[in-house]
Parts: C-alpha cells; structure tokens; sequence
C-alpha cells in the first residue's frame, strides 16, 4: 500500500466520522443532551416563566413562578376572587411578560437542566443563561418579577432564589412594589 493510498484511506475515515457525528447530532433523542453546551434562539416569550425556542420546543422556567397573563382554571381556582383581581394579576402578568421578554426575546441563550427534564405539560424545565452568563431565572426574582416555586427535585439553586426574593421584597422591586404585591 502507498502512501497515497493510506492518505485516502485516513480521509474517508474522517469523512464518514464526520457525517456519522452530524447524523447523530440531528437526532431527536440527543437533542436535550446536546442543548446543554449550545446556544438556542429564544423565539418567543410566551409569558413570565415560558420561552418558545426556535427550534419550536417550550422551556418552562425552573423555580420562578410569574403571574397569569392568561385567562385559565388556575387564575380562577380562589372563588374568593373578583373580576378585577384577575385583571390585577393579568396587568401584573403582563409586566413579568414584557420584563422577561426584554431581557431575552430574540435573543441566544443556554439551557442548564436539573433532576427532571420535562412537567406533565412536556415543556423542557431548564434553568436559562444569556450568552454573556446572565442568569434569567434569578434575575426575575432579583428584579421582583417572579416569586419562587421549588418543586423537589428541581432544587438546585432555591436557597439562592429564596435569598433574591427576600431582597427584591424588601425593596419593593418589580411586582412587590405593586399595591397587592406578588
């Protein structure tokens, strides 16, 4: 064998590596794993604690809980509450909404995921970094415009989120300094 011929024999190698390893990144059951290390497109805020991706998967926030901005069961459960609680919470909503959406809409961002992946809604439950490190998820509740929601076993960073609300409350930052508060 020439060494031409193991010249050829090494490129095709690397060839077929290559398109092995493209084929494999594509694949949907590696996608999740691989979103840990890439950037991906914030396509959309869909409200306070909700991103739709480019790539058209949902991230759901972990440990932020914003306020409705839409009408649902869920705004409606305390029969306690008036019509013009719930526009309340919508209006405060829209503010979470519009917070979030200012400080990552349009933008790339990277997903850290924690014990579980997804809800029972099949969103992915991430925590969210901008490309310059800023930590979505706590600067809502620093900014107060979330308040935490830890759901064991997604608890990694809720003494830390536990600290910023506290802090964000006693500024009256962001919704806390709303007449009805979060």
């Amino acid at each position: 064998m020439t060494k031409r011929d193991l010249r050829l024999i090494q490129v095709v190698i690397i060839a077929v590596v290559s398109l092995a390893y493209a084929g494999f990144k594509n694949m949907p059951f590696l996608k999740e794993a691989a979103a840990k290390d890439e950037l991906c497109l914030v396509e959309r805020v869909v409200d306070g604690d909700t991103l739709k991706l480019s790539d058209k998967r949902r991230v759901r926030l972990i440990g932020v809980d914003t306020p409705e901005v839409h009408y649902s069961d869920k705004l409606v459960r305390d029969a306690k509450r008036t019509k013009r609680d719930i526009a309340s919470i919508q209006e405060m909503g829209k503010k979470a909404s519009d917070f979030t959406n200012k400080l990552c809409g349009g933008k790339k961002v990277r997903l850290e995921f924690d014990v579980e992946k997804r809800d029972r809604y099949k969103r992915l439950l991430a925590y969210v970094y901008l490309e310059d490190g800023t930590f979505i998820n706590a600067k809502l509740i620093e900014e107060g415009y979330a308040q935490v929601m830890t759901i064991p076993p997604n608890v990694k960073y809720a003494d830390y989120f536990l600290k910023l609300q506290k802090e964000a409350r006693e500024g009256n930052k962001g919704l806390w300094g709303a007449p009805d508060g979060l």
